[in-house]
């Protein structure tokens, strides 16, 4: 077994007590959060680490929750002049196999546009991933209004897009 290998586990293994699973036990959720900006924003995002356990890669290809008219999966790129927008991500993110990829602020996330209600510290949006191989995974994301940027999740696993 490759060190790489050995650390994935160990790290499964540690965080799987606040983790979701996929069927099969081969895609696990980690550090989920979600925020909004202001007390009366109209949309939220939901960020993550999603971590397959399978020799395959896999894709994240959707998010559903009934918390807003609309959610999608989004990244931040730099326009032509510099400037960062966000933009939808239609056909999802790559999680690679025995790897994770983070959704995070500052880059790929889930959006809720058009919340039907105010997001407030401490509450509990339900939403449920769709993967390509995986299915369905459905997770509860706690809304945290206190983390700052780059708290959190471990940046050492292996990402690609």
């Amino acid at each position: 077994m490759s060190l790489k290998s050995v650390l994935f586990a160990a790290v499964a293994a540690v965080s799987f007590a606040g983790a979701a699973t996929a069927e099969g036990a081969k895609i696990m959720v980690h550090d989920q959060y979600a925020r909004v900006s202001t007390k009366m924003s109209s949309s939220g995002a939901a960020f993550m680490e999603i971590m397959n356990m399978g020799a395959e890669a896999d894709r994240l290809v959707e998010a559903r929750s009934d918390v807003a008219k609309r959610v999608e999966l989004h990244t931040h790129m730099e326009s032509g002049d510099g400037v960062m927008q966000m933009v939808h991500v239609e056909e999802g993110f790559t999680i690679p196999a025995e790897g994770s990829y983070m959704l995070q602020r500052g880059g790929a996330h889930v959006m809720f546009m058009g919340l039907n209600q105010e997001l407030k510290h401490g509450d509990v949006v339900p939403v449920t991933l769709v993967f390509k191989n995986a299915g369905e995974v459905s997770i509860e994301v706690p809304v945290d209004l206190e983390r700052k940027p780059g708290h959190g999740g471990h940046g050492h696993m292996k990402q690609t897009n």
